[in-house]
Order: C-alpha cells, then structure tokens, then sequence
C-alpha cells in the first residue's frame, strides 16, 4: 500500500495541527434552566423541515423522548486533547494514485464481517470515544484477519484509566487506540458492556458512573490475558477527504470525532450540516463509507451508538468536504496485530509497519 507518513517535526507545526486536530467549538454557557428543560423541541424541527437548503429531516427520534439537555451532554464524551497526546503520532496521507468508486459501503464492501453493520448503545455513559474506537478495530479484525469478533468497550473503559480520560465522563480518541498498542483488548463475551439496558430505565439520572477494572472474564472458561487482542499502530489521517476515503476503501472503518449541535438530536433523514441550535460537545463515531445524494450534495456514511431508535436506523449521513462540524480534523485508526492470533500478518499490516518503524 502506498503511503506517506508525515511527522510533526517542530513546536509550530505541532501547534498548528493541535489546533486542526480538535476543533471542538467553545460552548457558550446554558442556563440552568435550558439544561434541565428537553433536548427535543418542536421548534428546531420546524426550523430544519421548513428550510429548503436544509438538505436532511428532523424528528422527534424515541432514542431521545425523555431527555434533558443535561442528560443528552452526557453523551457526548470526546475530551479536548492534552498537550502532549499527539506527540509521536503519525499523520497519513494517501496520495492520489488512483480513482475512488463514487459510492461506497463497508458493509457491502465486506459482507462476511458482521460487526460492521451492528448499531450499539452506549446508555447513558459519555462513552463514545471508547466505542468509535473498539467498533472500528473490531471490523479491522475481520478485514485484515478474517476474525469475525466483537470487542469489548468495557475493558477500555474501565481499565485504561487517566491515560484515556475519565471513563464515562469521556475520554480521547487517540489513547483508546494507544490503549490497543500497549495492553490490548478483550472480546465482548469474556468483559460485556456494564450497560445493557440504555437508557429507557428508571435510575437514567444520575448516570452511572465508570465501571471497575475487574481484569478478570466473566465466564469462568475464559482466560482474560487469552481474550485480549492488540494493535499494531495509531495514527491519525489527513484531513483531505481523499485520505480519509483511500484510508476506508484500503483498510475499514474509522472513528471520527466532530461538534454536536441541539439540532442534531433531532436527525432523523438526509445529508446533515448544522442549521440551528447551541454547541453541546464532542462525539466520537465509527464512519464507514461515502455517497452524494440525489440532490447532489457529497456525504459521509456514520453509524452513531445512540441505538437504532435514533435517526435512520441508527445511521447519519453528513456533508463531506467541507470539514462540517469539525468531522475531516479528527479521524484517528490503527491496524490489527496478529499478537495472540495463530496467524501471519499481512501484507497490508506489513508494509504500513515498516514504514511507521
């Protein structure tokens, strides 16, 4: 695979892509008042579905039917990054040597993986960064070592600790897959997730906090050191959207971090840009393909983990290319180790390992 890494040589360049690289916009303050009151408002989706250069449709979607403002914020778990978190982390670009199909669809693209098409809930937790991250490795798993396996969200929530944030009140895109490099993670069957039930229970507030590092299977005939499986690097991807697709189409999913505004509680159809609404935090997400819609307005495809209650079965399409709500600045991804695996590694992982040592 042809590839070019760049590295971030000196403080100004590194300062500038720390810039880039998070663009969470700086959230004006919300009354006391509005973070109690609901997320969903008739309001905002008569201002989407009335506006004609809208391009996409609101709703009232059920994923969100009893939430406050407060408790729709929860969600949203992606921290800014520290100083420091980049430092040693590759930047890819791919360059331009071939053309991409104008549509593409990793689900179709690789049928035989079914973790690809899951759409999860992270409940009430501010666990997006952990499970963009696990969902993505876990498809590159099946791509790269015809490994069809869910990974576990609860092991890197819980046990990576201040190195990725705060667990459930969120965490950083990047360490999740430094987590992977280092100690590795298990499968779904030996840690599920703490939070089976959503969010639709009693006891949604307060929310529950980080579950404990057990470091320990919870069926018996499973070895936790056994279960565990690794990366074998972390970088980030340029922002250009032909890194990013090349980067999809050669490799699988991604996870992406972006802003979410109040109006994107209400997604329910179509290709998102922010119409309306205050800025509510950061998210993280798997993305996993690309389109443009019959309108002709050029899309990323994104499965979200707010359930399929929430927007198109669980989906969101967003406009590509002009970096909307940050989303082209913030995509980070590694490849799978074969460590623990009784396989080879291949080509792909090769030729991407060489050049990054």
């Amino acid at each position: 695979m042809a590839l070019t890494l760049k590295s971030l040589a000196t403080p100004l360049l590194l300062g500038a892509f720390f810039i880039l690289v998070l663009q969470v916009v700086a959230e004006k303050p919300i009354s006391e008042a509005k973070v109690e009151s609901a997320i969903l408002k008739e309001s905002i989706i008569k201002e989407v579905n009335e506006n004609a250069k809208a391009g996409w449709k609101a709703a009232f979607n059920p994923q969100f039917s009893n939430f406050t403002v407060s408790q729709f914020k929860r969600l949203l778990g992606v921290k800014p990054a520290r100083e420091g978190d980049l430092e040693g982390i590759p930047l890819l670009t791919h360059p331009k040597l071939s053309e991409l199909p104008k549509e593409f669809d990793a689900r179709k693209a690789w049928p035989q993986c079914s973790t690809i098409g899951r759409i999860l809930d992270q409940g009430h937790c501010g666990s997006c960064w952990a499970f963009g991250a696990v969902e993505s490795l876990s498809d590159r798993f099946c791509i790269h070592h015809n490994l069809n396996i869910s990974l576990s969200v609860n092991d890197l929530l819980a046990c990576c600790g201040f190195l990725c944030g705060s667990g459930c009140d969120g965490g950083y895109p990047i360490s999740a897959w430094r987590y992977f490099i280092r100690r590795g993670v298990v499968t779904e069957e030996c840690d599920p997730y703490f939070d089976n039930e959503g969010c639709s229970h009693p006891g949604c507030e307060p929310g529950y906090p980080t579950p404990k590092c057990q470091r320990k299977c919870v069926k018996e005939n499973l070895l936790w050191g056994k279960s565990k499986h690794y990366g074998v690097n972390a970088y980030r991807i340029h922002r250009d959207p032909y890194s990013i697709m090349t980067e999809i189409y050669k490799n699988g999913p991604v996870e992406v971090s972006f802003t979410v505004y109040e109006d994107f509680a209400h997604y329910k159809s179509g290709v998102y840009k922010h119409v309306t609404g205050q800025s509510m935090g950061g998210h993280a997400v798997k993305l996993i393909g690309w389109g443009t819609s019959e309108q002709g307005e050029d899309y990323w495809l994104i499965a979200n983990s707010w359930n399929r209650g929430w927007g198109d079965d669980g989906y969101f399409k967003i406009r590509r290319g002009t970096n909307e709500c940050g989303i082209e600045h913030n995509v980070v991804a590694g490849l799978p180790s074969a460590k623990n695996l009784n396989v080879e590694l291949d080509d792909v992982s090769d030729a991407f390992l060489d050049a990054s040592m």
